[in-house]
């Protein structure tokens, strides 16, 4: 049996963030709902200390690579649509 992991790396930018704790606020709510709309893992890997900059690892396993793109894609999606943040920039690699 196999196993699928995509790993989405996104850069984000949170306009009009003024300390970190205001950061911590947006980020919290928006992987809380990542993770309960589509059962991810989710940290914070750069940029801790600006207020403004945040990059996120999003993880997702699945047995078929289809099903782990399409999964990540719809992340894309969602994140695109945020209104608090803008996607600077996002790398996907599925292993």
């Amino acid at each position: 049996m196999t196993a699928r992991i995509g790993l989405l790396t996104v850069e984000l930018y949170i306009g009009g963030c003024r300390s970190l704790k205001e950061k911590r606020q947006v980020l919290q709510s928006l992987t809380t709902r990542l993770r309960n709309d589509f059962n991810l893992s989710i940290a914070e890997v750069g940029h801790q200390d600006l207020h403004q900059r945040a990059c996120l690892a999003i993880a997702c396993v699945g047995n078929q690579s289809d099903f782990v793109n399409r999964v990540l894609d719809t992340v894309q999606e969602r994140l695109a649509t945020e209104g608090r943040i803008t996607v600077l920039e996002t790398y996907l690699e599925i292993i």
